[in-house]
């Protein structure tokens, strides 16, 4: 099984987190490859950030999800996710969405800890978009500034494991969601401080798209992820226009 893991962000040294912790909850014989975005902003935190990484997530699919078995984007955001899932006949799966349903099925309420305020307003349009409101409990924020997006899982780990309690006790949180990549790896070292289950989302993302491969979900003609009708395209990239002119 060959995944397709896409940072829409330009911060390599997040992209090498993620793929190292891809790869250690990966199957045996699951090859995970790892691509960042070469243009756009070091880290999503804003709608209008999250609609650039979507276009950049589905510029990057096209060019190069041809011989992969499924594809991850790699952002807590899930920029891109319902368009790609509409125009790629391989499965694909996000971060946040993938760590949502698993809290669905460990607790009956989860809540999300970020790693800095400008996050709120994307993170609830990404938990509404997935029709599950009811089940968030809180979304918490630290709120002291980071030095450096690269490092801002080192700098903030004590905010962090204090906030993900909070939720727990006070929020009546069952699960704790990470978000935001830049946080990747974080939930192992700070799962014995929290008294409830905390998610890295990047092993859901990995483990949801290796499920979806081994069940080979047929791509559906009707509904919100059918293919689009063919259509003719100006100044776009060759391979995303290809993609768009698809008529299979």
């Amino acid at each position: 099984m060959k995944l397709l893991v896409l940072n829409p962000n330009t911060s390599a040294s997040v992209t090498d987190r993620i793929a190292s912790t891809a790869r250690r909850i990966a199957a045996p014989g699951t090859e995970i490859v790892a691509m960042t975005a070469g243009r756009g902003v070091p880290y999503i935190a804003t709608p209008a950030e999250a609609l650039i990484g979507a276009a950049i997530t589905i510029e990057m699919l096209a060019e190069h999800a041809a011989g992969f078995d499924a594809a991850v984007i790699a952002a807590f955001a899930d920029p891109g996710l319902g368009a790609a899932r509409e125009l790629l006949a391989i499965p694909v799966t996000g971060l946040a969405e993938s760590a949502m349903l698993t809290a669905c099925m460990l607790g009956r309420r989860f809540s999300v800890v970020a790693f800095t305020p400008a996050l709120g307003p994307l993170f609830r349009e990404c938990i509404d978009y997935s029709g599950l409101a009811a089940r968030c409990a809180s979304i918490r924020f630290v709120t002291r500034p980071f030095a450096s997006v690269a490092n801002v899982h080192e700098e903030q780990e004590d905010a962090v494991a204090a906030l993900a309690t909070a939720a727990a006790l006070e929020d009546g949180a069952d699960v704790v969601l990470l978000a935001g990549s830049p946080l990747t790896g974080l939930a192992a070292r700070i799962a014995d401080r929290v008294p409830v289950p905390v998610l890295d989302p990047v092993s859901p993302a990995i483990k949801h798209a290796e499920a979806l491969v081994v069940l080979r979900p047929r791509k559906p003609r009707a509904g919100t992820h059918a293919r689009p009708e063919a259509k003719p395209s100006s100044g776009l990239p060759d391979a995303l226009a290809a993609l768009l002119a698809r008529t299979d």
